[in-house]
């Protein structure tokens, strides 16, 4: 109080020029601390020339996955867009050296199916700008293979949104291989981005097909008044034997192959329902492949019991076993009912193979 008095009596006694100085001084120094107070909920602005930057890098590979799913990069574009951040994205890069000098044919089949996984992610309906695919070729970006201490192709890399690149962001091509469905499985585990694999049809065997029956038909439709040889069984049965001998003492040379393609049509059979049976994958397929191993087996076996039938008179068996085939296909694919049938075709199999007048069949 005592300071207060003294203050208050000095300003009386200070000329009035002298007073409005001091309150001049005291207004600018009130105003300069109220200027700063407003300035300073503004300060998170300064971050804006990064989101800037981060929206241009999303923008600008959007822009060109658009034109091309695989977005191909050289040593500028990776550092700028996979090493450096801002990034809120994750990308897969292919190292690769699909120059014909560079004689890599792995390297080829590797990028057509990286080109498949990369056109079902493209075209899929969960496709967002979280995830991208590019490819790094070794003639466009040496650099890049260098500053990674890389000295072999193919290899898949998986880069995440935030820090280093760890071991299991490596793929492990080795035991694993580079098909597109393994590829998708490894994404979905470091990305929790999940792909559905989509393949372009090939229609190269419905082609093939279209074009040989145009051909029988074609034939057909020029002979189409002199058919008879279709109803001559004279004919055909001539045609059977001179191809199969009706004896079981004799053997043609084109027996010998015939028999061969049969063995190795039933060993496809067997491989494919061993396959169906055993693999882990999708449902829909493993049935496919049972279906498909199924017929192999039943017709080829079929046909190849036939010739022995004809061959030794009296052989009773014509074909295999049609309810073992409707038992597996009934339940399922459940392992122990693949098993059961595949025992029972085999021991019909090994009855024919160590028969002792089969041996002509193997000669």
């Amino acid at each position: 109080m005592a300071l207060g008095t003294r203050a208050s009596r000095w300003l009386l006694h200070l000329p009035a020029g002298s007073c409005l100085l001091l309150l001049l001084l005291l207004c600018v120094q009130l105003g300069g601390g109220q200027k700063k107070k407003e300035v300073e909920p503004f300060a998170p602005l300064r971050r804006a020339p990064t989101r800037n930057l981060l929206a241009e890098k999303v923008e600008q590979l959007m822009e060109w996955s658009s034109r091309r799913s695989v977005i191909r990069m050289n040593g500028d574009k990776f550092r700028r867009f996979v090493k450096a951040p801002p990034r809120n994205y994750s990308v897969i890069v292919m190292f690769t050296a699909l120059q014909p000098q560079r004689q890599c044919s792995v390297c080829r089949q590797a990028n057509e199916e990286y080109q498949v996984l990369a056109n079902s992610w493209r075209y899929s309906s969960a496709f967002s700008n979280k995830l991208f695919f590019t490819i790094v070729d070794y003639d466009e970006g040496a650099d890049v293979f260098q500053q990674l201490n890389m000295n072999s192709a193919p290899t898949f890399m998986h880069f995440p949104p935030k820090g280093k690149p760890k071991r299991a962001d490596t793929f492990d091509l080795q035991r694993i291989g580079f098909a597109a469905e393994q590829l998708a499985k490894w994404i979905a585990d470091r990305t929790d981005v999940h792909i559905r694999v989509f393949r372009p049809p090939n229609y190269s065997g419905t082609i093939a097909l279209a074009l040989l029956v145009s051909l029988v038909g074609g034939l057909l439709y020029l002979r189409r008044n002199n058919l008879e040889f279709i109803y001559n069984k004279t004919g055909w049965a001539m045609a059977a034997l001179s191809y199969i001998h009706g004896s079981s003492q004799a053997q043609f040379v084109a027996e010998s192959h015939i028999i061969l393609l049969l063995n190795a049509a039933i060993t496809m059979g067997m491989v494919l329902l061993n396959e169906a049976a055993t693999s882990k994958g999708d449902v829909g397929k493993r049935r496919i492949i049972c279906l498909v191993g199924l017929g192999l087996v039943v017709f080829f076996f079929s046909f190849l019991l036939s010739i022995f039938r004809s061959k030794y008179h009296g052989y009773p068996y014509r074909q295999c076993n049609l309810k073992n085939v409707l038992s597996v296909t009934a339940v399922g694919l459940s392992p122990a009912s693949m098993q059961v049938f595949l025992l029972k075709v085999h021991t019909d199999f090994f009855d024919v193979i160590f028969s002792p007048n089969a041996l002509f069949c193997f000669s």
